[in-house]
Formats: C-alpha cells, structure tokens, sequence
C-alpha cells in the first residue's frame, strides 16, 4: 500500500517549489529544495553540489591520486595472511598506496561472484540506487560475518549489473530488491566497480534519515537494516506523506518573524520545522500544504471506513488540532489532537486511530448531546495574520463543566468545525431522542424522561406492574425556568401546580441541563428560526 501511494504521489502534479531551511538537531538550518505535490513534499538536501569536491576536472572524470577508496569490510581478508580479519591489507588505503588485489585494482572490469545465502540475514548487503534515482544499483553496506562479506570479493561501491544472469540495467530500486529476494540460495552476482558514486555513501542522508511514521510499514530491506530504502538516492532527499498529516505554526517554537511552520507525523511522534524567506514565503508554503492536506481528508474517510467497519459508519469529520491546556503560573501550552466528529460524539485521539484498537480507545470522550459550542472566532487579539482562531466547547459532565478550547489553523477551517459541531449537536438530538435519569423527588426515587419530541415524563415504576406510574408530562414549551445548583440540584419551573420541581439526580446536573439545551437548540433550528 505504502509503496504504491509513494510511486503515485510522484506522478502527480507539481503545485509548488523552491528552497526552505529545515531545523536539524545538532546542525541547525539547512537548506532544501522542496517540491509540493497533491499527496507529498519532497525536501532534497541541497549544499555544493557532489562533483566539486571529488573530481579534478579532468575531461574523462577519472579521479585524483589520492581519492580515497572503500575499504572492504573486513580489510585483513583481502592481504597478505587471511587469519588476520582486523589489520588493513594492501587495497585497504587510498589509491595511492600499492595498488593490491583490492577494490583500486578493479575499476572497469565486470567480475562474477558466487555468493551462498544464509538461513538468518539473507545475501547480508544494503543497496542504494536505482531508475528512478537515475544511479545503477550499488551495494552501500556489506555486513560483517555475512555472507557477502565471507566472499571476500565483494565490496562497497561495487554496482550489480545481474542476478543469476538477469540484468538490472534498468531496475528501480524495489525490483532490485524483489531480484535479490528471490534468487535463491545460491547467487551469481556480475558486478563491477565504480569510484564514482562512492561519494554518495560518505556523505551524510541528513534528509533521508529523518524519522517519520512509525504507523506506516518500512522499506523492505535485504538483511541486516533498512538502509537500503529508496530514500537513500544519489540525492539527499525524503518524501513525505502529506495524508493526515498536521501543519502547524506557533506550536512549539516561538516565530518572532512569523517565517516558521512545522509540519507533524500522522502518528503525532515527529515533527520537522521549516522555515521559509520571509514571512510571505512562509505563509504561501503554509497555505499550499494546509489546502493539500485537507483536499485528502475525503479519502482518509474512506479508507478510515474500510479498516474500521460498522463501527466507523458515523464519523463526520475529522482533523488535527491543538488543544490549550493550562500550565502552572497561568502559562499554557498548546497539544495537538486528532479531533473525531461521529455522529453522536467529539473524539479525541493522540494519534491517527488507523486500526481497530487505537480507535477503541481514545483519549477523550465528549459525547456531542451534552456538548455546546460557546466560543468561534479569532482570540482576544485584534485578528491579523498571525492571530490564533480558536473554538471553545463546555461538556456537562459527572465532574461539572469542561472547558475545551481548541485552536485552527485558518478561517475555513474554523467555519468547517463550527458548523459541523453545531450540526452534530442537534444531529445528535435527532437520532438519540430520549434520555432517562434517576431521581429524587419529595422523598420519592422517580424516573425524569427527557425526550426530544414530547418534552418532559415524571415517572415512578410501580414493582409488580411493567407499565410505569406517570406522574407529571409536560411538553418543552410549558418550560419557563431551570437552574441548577452546580452539585446534585437540578430545578424545573412548568407554572403546574406542584410549583417548581427540585429533583435531587445524585450527581451533577450538569449533563442533563446541557440535553435539555441540545434538544431545545435542535427543535428551535428544525421549525426554522435559526439557521
């Protein structure tokens, strides 16, 4: 799946590139190329170029006398006396010294190894290269005590040209690796070697190597480690997923110059932060990959409802936030969340809930009949360019009021969730119409019934008899006060006879002043009078 969505997300259209800086821990900024594309930006490492430093500038690109060359993985093997597997032999320096059996003796000579597999760690070889990187397919690691390496004629930098007779002149990256699997216990490999991409190898995969979603499968690799995944190209580069990831600015640094935005993993455990020209740059950037990202929420839906099945059926919306949460000393910090609108509750999660287990458990429940939205629009702040626009819902719970406040990344998307919540909220009425609650009323344990079309049942439920005692029926228009003292209380004034009712529920009212409103919000909206 993985690999088929990072071919496609190559061929799409280019929407928008150019050079950024990315925060590398250890080394700062660096300078990238970024390409965006419908599903993916790509960051290229940039820097001088590979050739100015290796090459002298001779017409036939042959290299300087004191290149260094590889030295194999196991340098004794190649010299005088095998035994010694930890002194360098001859062939183990530079080109320089006496030219040995090793790899400076070889250069533009096809040779044919035999290699015997082994039960664990396979042909025990890395590879770089590929069609797609525009390089042959060369060998990057031979791992020690593997069976590579106990040929002791294979060395990095040696491209293969065939397996078992079969050519890879024209393979990509994942054929090779498909090749290699296959080939059976015993492999031929003609290989030969070349001093030009060598140079690839040592220089750092600054881009390459940054770790990303662990949610998404790894490259396969031919024993040994993952380093032989198409990142790892003549170029420096990596590509990322844009599916659910989370574009952000403000959240974990401070952007005095507002030039920062950050962009998060699905599974909310990496982040890499870029850092465009100028604040214009930086907000063109933010604003492409922001419309990228949501142009793919439909497809997560779908996807979400294949893995997921029935349960899943009602899920609305879904997207990132970042949700405030309140530090000591009046400081607060801001967490994002993956923020779920099924069709009777607010979900929250930590992570893009991909499979059926993650989905079961989310951080936070907040079911949407209890749930109002009390606050949409920019903060406090005049709004501009850099002011945060947030939405704040309370929650009637057993533990009283909860405070949410939420922040968004842009206008539209606050619209999106305003409506959609206000939309859920009374969706919800619709669909879950009735809520019961036990409670006490003048010394009598009663049953109140809180139903959306016929308002409010007083009940008693006789022992012997299935059919309960009704005590009171109002309609929700009789409704001319409730209160609630915030504890146990909740207070019901329809001018009956009976005066208002104080109903002692046990717990806190909250939850149930809170359906109450959900329903009158709900009828209110259908007869027409508020859109």
């Amino acid at each position: 799946g993985m690999a088929v969505a990072a071919v496609a997300a190559a061929a799409e259209l280019l929407l928008r590139s150019g050079p950024l800086d990315i925060l590398l821990r250890e080394r700062g900024w660096h300078r990238v190329q970024a390409e965006l594309r419908q599903s993916s930006l790509r960051l290229g490492g940039e820097g001088p170029p590979p050739e100015a430093d290796a090459w002298d500038g001779l017409s036939n690109g042959s290299p300087r006398a004191r290149s260094p060359s590889p030295s194999p993985a196991r340098p004794g093997i190649r010299g005088g006396s095998p035994g010694t597997g930890d002194s360098p032999g001859p062939g183990a320096g530079g080109l320089g010294d006496s030219p040995g059996p090793g790899p400076a003796a070889l250069p533009d000579r096809v040779r044919t190894v035999r290699v015997l597999k082994q039960e664990a760690g396979g042909l025990g070889i890395s590879i770089k290269g590929g069609r797609e990187n525009r390089m042959p397919i060369v060998i990057s690691k031979i791992f020690r005590g593997l069976a590579a390496d106990r040929t002791g004629a294979l060395f990095v930098g040696d491209a293969i040209l065939a397996v078992n007779g079969a050519g890879l002149q024209d393979a990509t990256h994942d054929q090779a690796v498909q090749a290699l699997k296959k080939a059976g216990k015993e492999v031929t490999l003609d290989v030969t070697y070349i001093q030009e991409v060598t140079q690839y190898f040592k220089k750092p995969s600054l881009i390459a190597d940054l770790t990303w979603d662990s949610l998404m499968p790894q490259s396969p690799y031919l024993g040994g480690d993952s380093s032989g995944s198409p990142n790892h190209s003549a170029k420096d580069s990596k590509m990322f997923l844009l599916k659910m990831c989370y574009v952000t600015r403000n959240l974990s640094m401070s952007d005095p110059e507002n030039r920062l935005f950050e962009l998060r993993s699905p599974d909310g455990r990496h982040a890499i932060v870029l850092r465009g020209r100028d604040a214009a740059t930086a907000h063109a950037w933010f604003m492409a990959i922001h419309g990228s990202i949501a142009a793919l929420t439909p497809q997560v839906l779908v996807e979400l409802r294949e893995v997921l099945g029935p349960s899943c059926r009602a899920v609305q919306h879904l997207g990132w936030l970042a949700e405030q949460l309140k530090m000591e000393g009046g400081k607060q910090e801001w967490k994002p969340v993956v923020a779920i609108l099924t069709d009777k509750d607010l979900l929250l999660y930590n992570a893009v809930p991909w499979n059926r287990d993650l989905w079961a458990s989310p951080c936070q429940i907040h079911p949407l009949l209890a749930t109002r939205l009390v606050h949409s629009g920019s903060a406090r702040s005049s709004p501009s360019i850099g002011s945060e626009l947030m939405f704040a819902t309370r929650t009637g719970s057993r533990q009283g009021i909860e405070t949410h406040v939420f922040r968004v990344e842009t206008h539209r998307e606050l619209s999106t969730w305003t409506r959609m919540l206000v939309r859920g909220c009374h969706g919800a009425s619709e669909l879950i119409k009735e809520v019961t609650l036990g409670c006490t009323w003048n010394g009598r344990d009663v049953k109140l019934t809180i139903n959306y079309e016929s308002g409010f049942v007083m009940s008693q439920g006789g022992a012997m008899s299935d059919s309960p005692n009704i005590l009171l029926q109002y309609p929700f228009e009789r409704l001319k006060s409730s209160a609630d003292d915030g504890i146990r209380m909740l207070y019901l004034d329809f001018e009956g006879p009976e005066g208002e009712l104080a109903l002692d529920l046990h717990s806190c009212p909250k939850p149930a002043v809170f359906v109450v409103h959900s329903f009158l919000s709900a009828k209110v909206t259908r007869m027409g009078l508020v859109v």
